[in-house]
């Protein structure tokens, strides 16, 4: 009898095996990439902000309630980024933890707001694939061993990464470090590297400049002689090419600032972003 009434509970409440994986929500397409290099084949990712979508004006979907709902772990960049994700938690009824990947980052501040964009340094990208890795290996103690060996390999690939930004910003004349961008979302990165980048938009995508933002910001690249403009791939166009053809600064390209690419585009995975963000850069401002 008790042979059966054992067998009857293992029907109704299967155990957890170290060979099932996580299932682990990334708010955007940056975060889900840092969350793959460290979780590899043992954890089921799901994004919700995918490849060349904007995470500052998401509308969740009811299907993102169901994600969060099965998850055992959400991240998060934090800093202010995902305003409509914790409702979206909180309605879903999710037992998941949520990870904010950016914890231990000292933010830059943009009036009284917190900067977002951490990711844009590469030594802030490893803090959170350092946090990242520290979650996932406390919520699979089993497998805690090959995500700390892939977060290892992958900051590895980020220090390479670092070396090579910096070896770039250096063969540009400090006195053409100067860019323009669509919005505030490259305050690490100028931080970090000494590119000076202004934008007629704050730190959101969410604002619109007014006019009188505009008229400065062109009266600066003339005075300045600031000699490119930059679009980014998540941003309406339309107001840099007005900026540029009013100053005759050229379009340096496009940036990838807050999402990913797609597949077939330039910047598939964070270091692919990096690399293409420092070449348009370089190739604008070297000469």
């Amino acid at each position: 009898m008790r042979l059966i009434l054992l067998c009857a509970l293992l029907l109704i409440a299967p155990p957890l095996h170290a060979t099932e994986r996580l299932n682990v929500v990334a708010s955007f397409s940056i975060l889900a990439d840092f969350v793959r290099n460290v979780g590899g084949e043992r954890i089921n990712l799901t994004t919700l902000v995918g490849a060349d979508s904007d995470v500052h004006v998401y509308t969740p979907a009811p299907s993102d309630a169901k994600r969060i709902a099965d998850a055992n772990l959400v991240v998060v960049n934090g800093l202010g980024l995902e305003g409509w994700l914790p409702r979206l938690v909180q309605s879903s009824g999710s037992k998941a933890t949520v990870v904010t990947a950016s914890a231990g980052i000292t933010p830059l501040k943009l009036g009284s707001a917190a900067d977002p964009h951490a990711w844009q340094s590469i030594p802030n990208a490893k803090v959170y694939v350092t946090d990242i890795a520290d979650a996932l290996a406390a919520a699979a103690p089993d497998d805690a061993d090959v995500f700390r060996a892939q977060a290892k390999a992958y900051l590895e690939k980020l220090e390479t990464l670092d070396r090579e930004v910096r070896e770039a910003v250096a063969k540009i004349p400090v006195a053409r470090r100067k860019v323009i961008s669509t919005h505030e979302a490259f305050g690490y990165f100028s931080a970090e590297y000494g590119i000076q980048f202004i934008a007629p938009l704050g730190v959101s995508t969410e604002t619109e400049p007014s006019a009188r933002d505009i008229a400065a910001i062109i009266g600066q690249i003339k005075v300045q002689k600031i000699p490119a403009v930059f679009l980014e791939n998540i941003s309406d166009d339309r107001l840099i090419r007005r900026i540029a053809a009013e100053t005759g600064a050229k379009v340096g390209g496009t940036l990838i600032s807050d999402g990913l690419t797609g597949e077939k585009g330039p910047a598939p995975t964070y270091i692919d972003m990096v690399r293409h963000n420092i070449k348009a850069l370089t190739s604008a401002l070297d000469h």
